[in-house]
């Protein structure tokens, strides 16, 4: 969102009430509760969970709900991860969600190390799974459709070998891009550099994901990018289930 309060500002709320969705999964809020509107604290019709990180204006994940959460967990025993707020997870009646905003991995990948050792965290958290939804802002393109220019970017943050790797590694842990199963067309992305005309241009990424279990696979409705939705450098992406 590149902070929920500037959202607020650009429209949120409207969009909110127009999409009307079940859940919604929010990375990179950059607040705390408490700095929030009474509004978006605590909204209409919503269960709100907050997982801010530490560091004032940074990270952080947010989920609204209409569906009564259960269990609510905002650790997957990473230290640095978890101080920056960067999971939710949240068991209800019929299924399990994760939001997650993974690490970028750095420019010149100094954080990269990092990065890799997160998604390691995550996966192990993922092994015994039923019915699972994983959400959110993955910093990394999988496959050469999922990017713009994947000839320029082989060595570069997002798209590295090992990156990808990772999200192989969730695959073959039995999640499914849901987007894929709809969709098997290039040219949709999720993220768009600021600057040179990106987003017109259709220049851009899609590192945003919402993987769901195998055991869901029957009950998925459809998925897709909701690219006309502005406010942010990323675009929603919409998953509908059918319990």
């Amino acid at each position: 969102m590149n902070g929920l309060r500037a959202a607020e500002r650009n429209g949120f709320l409207k969009r909110l009430e127009e999409i009307n969705a079940d859940i919604v999964c929010l990375q990179e809020v950059k607040t705390y509760p408490e700095q929030l509107s009474d509004q978006l604290r605590n909204p209409l019709n919503y269960y709100p969970l907050f997982n801010p990180a530490k560091k004032k204006g940074y990270a952080g994940v947010a989920i609204y709900s209409k569906l009564k959460p259960l269990k609510i967990e905002d650790k997957i025993g990473l230290g640095k991860f978890d101080g920056e707020g960067r999971s939710l997870k949240v068991k209800f009646s019929n299924f399990i969600l994760l939001n997650v905003y993974m690490p970028h991995g750095g420019r010149k990948k100094e954080n990269m190390g990092y990065k890799l050792t997160a998604y390691s965290h995550l996966l192990a958290s993922l092994r015994h799974h039923g019915e699972v939804v994983v959400a959110g802002d993955f910093n990394i393109a999988h496959h050469e459709i999922d990017l713009a220019r994947p000839n320029q970017n082989h060595k570069n943050t997002m798209f590295t070998t090992k990156e990808r790797s990772k999200i192989d590694d969730l695959v073959n842990l039995g999640f499914e891009d849901s987007f894929r199963l709809f969709n098997q067309k290039p040219g949709y992305y999720s993220w768009f550099p600021y600057g040179f005309d990106a987003r017109e241009r259709n220049l851009g990424w899609r590192i945003d994901y919402a993987f769901v279990s195998k055991d869901l696979r029957s009950k998925m409705k459809t998925s897709s990018i909701l690219k006309d939705v502005t406010g942010s450098d990323h675009c929603p992406v919409l998953l509908e289930i059918e319990f």
